[in-house]
């Protein structure tokens, strides 16, 4: 996609639902599926396809009482780089980090005509805070309440055939800090137990939880909604780990570059996305007993067991005119989800960089599953760096949880994992170079040797230097000189070799940096 074809930012799912028709990117699906398994099967098999497959909207969706769901579903929206790309309004994700990385450089400039050339960039921030609208929004025109309420009329998908039961999987789950007043929105799976009740997948170090807490030790009643589909910058917001502080509304409204429209729900006093397709509105009691949730087949492609967590009491659903259901799936990688992981990637390395400033690049591969796997080049000034590195990363909010952070050279494409792992492969000597360090892992792992803590892998896969006891000589990597190069790439289109071929070689030995591409 060219500079010239960046898509605007929708203001609501079904208006980005229609950009990824015009653009080529959706398949509509009119043949019966079943929610129960039968759409997670086809979702799967195009997510794994070349390039993430196309999104996709089934317009007949059959639920498990065998009745025909009213709302269309609509799944895989962000399962490209492309669409990623279109739902942040950008041609590319590093675009969102280039604009992070001014606003952190802004200088009050000398001189009255360089100060006034700034306002236009301070304006600008100060257009991002959520709106609540008067009024009632699209996201209330149709209100269930009391009996009306029932979790089996949205065509909730039952993905595995081992899962606890149906799953909403994409939500935007709305709560505030009893203390400081602050909103937090996370994407937490939600398992459906009954017509009016659901449990909450709180993991330990996720905000939502540390709300709850709180309240239940309290004894507070702690209000929840539940968005179900919203402008994409909103719904990728709700994945993003962002500090507690800061709220994902004000985060998407920066993304958007226009502020995000909220409404006051109806049975509860907190603030949801204005064009949401669905909310669901409840409670948490902390009087009463925890419920099981899972098993769930989740995205480290094994099933995650049943636990204990709170249940939420649905007080009401509302929903658009004619909504659409939007979800996803986890499973085997690569999954939708790598996708909002890049994103992710690409948009915070400006704020890891704050920290820790070394850092040229970084990239978490689909088969890490995030935190499994680290790659990060490096500007090596001196010797012990990589190490330092390690362990800043290992501060660093969710990046605590990574099992295996590998440090390379800084003229590695470490978003190239061949070319990673071929350049690490040769750098290291395994009882030289790795380092173990215990701390906190993933609450989905399930090789740790306790729930939520185990041991972390860090390789110093830089050039060593003699300061770190490394005497002999460092070899060059294996290139061809710029000049023979030139007269082959001349030469090639009379070789009748497959033009695939031609500027072949280049690959892992002739890789830079992959944040200069």
């Amino acid at each position: 996609m060219s500079a010239t074809d960046a898509p605007a930012v929708a203001d609501r799912l079904g208006d980005f639902v229609a950009a990824l028709d015009r653009a080529g990117e959706l398949t509509r699906i009119a043949h019966p599926v079943a929610a129960r398994l039968e759409l997670c099967e086809i979702s799967d098999r195009v997510m794994k396809s070349p390039g993430g497959g196309s999104a996709l909207l089934f317009e007949h969706v059959v639920r498990d009482d065998g009745t025909r769901s009213p709302y269309p579903v609509a799944i895989n929206l962000f399962g490209s780089m492309r669409r990623m790309a279109m739902a942040l309004g950008v041609t590319d994700l590093d675009a969102v980090g280039r604009r992070i990385t001014e606003l952190l450089e802004l200088k009050v400039p000398d001189g009255l005509v360089a100060k006034l050339a700034l306002i236009p960039r301070l304006l600008e921030v100060a257009k991002f805070p959520p709106r609540v609208r008067g009024g009632t929004p699209p996201c209330q025109a149709t209100v269930w309440r009391d009996d009306e309420v029932d979790l089996s009329r949205l065509p909730v998908l039952t993905c595995w055939p081992d899962d606890g039961g149906p799953y909403i999987t994409l939500p935007m789950v709305v709560s505030r800090d009893p203390v400081r007043g602050l909103r937090n929105v996370g994407m937490y799976r939600v398992q459906v137990l009954g017509p009016r009740t659901l449990a909450m997948h709180w993991q330990r170090h996720k905000v939502g939880a540390a709300h709850w807490r709180v309240m239940a030790e309290r004894g507070e009643t702690m209000p929840v909604c539940i968005a179900i589909g919203a402008d994409p910058a909103s719904i990728y917001a709700a994945s993003a780990p962002l500090p507690p502080t800061v709220d994902e509304f004000l985060f998407a409204g920066f993304l958007r570059g226009a502020p995000v429209s909220l409404a006051r729900a109806v049975t509860n006093d907190l603030e949801v996305p204005a064009e949401a397709e669905f909310v669901i509105e409840g409670y948490i009691d902390p009087g009463e007993a925890l419920v099981t949730e899972g098993p769930f087949g989740d995205h480290t492609g094994f099933y995650s067991e049943a636990d204990l967590y709170p249940a939420v009491h649905v007080t009401a659903i509302t929903t658009r005119r004619d909504p659409l259901y939007a979800t996803t799936i986890v499973g085997r990688p690569p999954m939708e989800d790598f996708y909002l992981g890049h994103a992710t990637e690409r948009i915070f390395l400006p704020l890891l960089r704050l920290t820790v400033p070394e850092i040229v690049d970084y990239h978490m591969p689909a088969e890490g599953i995030f935190h499994n796997l680290v790659f990060v080049s490096i500007d090596k000034q001196y010797p012990g760096q990589a190490q330092k590195v390690m362990n800043a990363l290992w501060g660093q909010g969710l990046m605590s949880l990574a099992k295996v952070i590998v440090v390379l050279d800084r003229d590695v494409n470490v978003r190239d994992p061949a070319e990673a792992w071929w350049v690490a492969l040769n750098n290291i000597d395994p009882e030289r170079d790795v380092r173990f360090t215990m701390g906190p892992i993933d609450v989905l792992d399930h090789a740790s040797r306790a729930f939520t803590y185990g041991s972390k892998m860090g390789i110093d896969a830089t050039r060593k230097w003699p300061e770190e006891g490394f005497a002999r000589t460092w070899p060059s990597r294996i290139t061809m000189d710029p000049t023979t190069r030139a007269r082959v790439d001349a030469l090639w289109p009379a070789l009748g070799i497959a033009a695939h071929g031609r500027n072949g070689g280049r690959g892992a030995a002739g890789g830079g940096n992959g944040g200069a591409r």
